[in-house]
């Protein structure tokens, strides 16, 4: 069996999304969420769905060797961030190679880097009036969304669309791909 980690830092849709998707599987499961907002809905969405989850303040995030212990205990095949807004250190994303994979909300190398999440990207994309968006994910490096590109999946936006259904278009993109494009990653594995 092969075993999943999620990092999570808001509501908790992909989560949910991911902890579903992968309900009965035979070959693959979450073994736990983590999350560095005490109030995160996240937490709710996993007492609901019966999956351990825990919240580390900025002291354990930033004690890398705290952290990294109690992951490595885990041996997660996948670290998956599903809407995780802190940067990984350096120090986590080299004991785990390649293991640490994130979902991006719009086409990089576009709209990327720090501070581009969520509405940020929406807006930043309605601004520059593209014609379309989409997601991408991508490994982790200790760079803000510069890791090599796993996959990409694209949105068609009319110019009347707002910011908020350019979100819309992006999360359906984000709850039909990312599960499935877990499942391949670890396939590949």
């Amino acid at each position: 069996m092969k075993h999943i980690v999620l990092f999570a830092s808001g509501s908790g849709t992909n989560v949910e999304n991911i902890v579903r998707y992968f309900e009965g599987h035979q070959t693959i499961s979450v073994s736990c969420v983590f999350t560095n907002k005490r109030d995160a809905y996240v937490l709710d969405r996993c007492n609901a769905l019966g999956i351990p989850a825990f919240f580390f303040n900025g002291h354990a995030f930033k004690d890398k060797s705290l952290l990294l212990q109690f992951l490595s205990c885990l041996q997660p095949d996948l670290i998956v961030l599903a809407g995780f807004l802190r940067k990984i250190p350096a120090e986590m994303v080299a004991t785990f190679p390649e293991k640490i994979i994130n979902i991006h909300p719009a086409l990089l190398p576009k709209y990327g880097g720090k501070g581009m999440y969520g509405k940020h990207v929406h807006k930043a994309v309605k601004a520059d009036k593209d014609t379309e968006s989409g997601i991408t994910v991508h490994y982790v490096n200790d760079r803000y969304d510069e890791g090599a590109i796993i996959k990409q999946v694209r949105v068609g936006i009319s110019s009347s669309d707002s910011a908020d259904d350019i979100g819309r278009k992006v999360q359906q993109l984000e709850h039909l791909h990312f599960p499935q494009i877990i499942e391949a990653v670890l396939s590949e594995n």
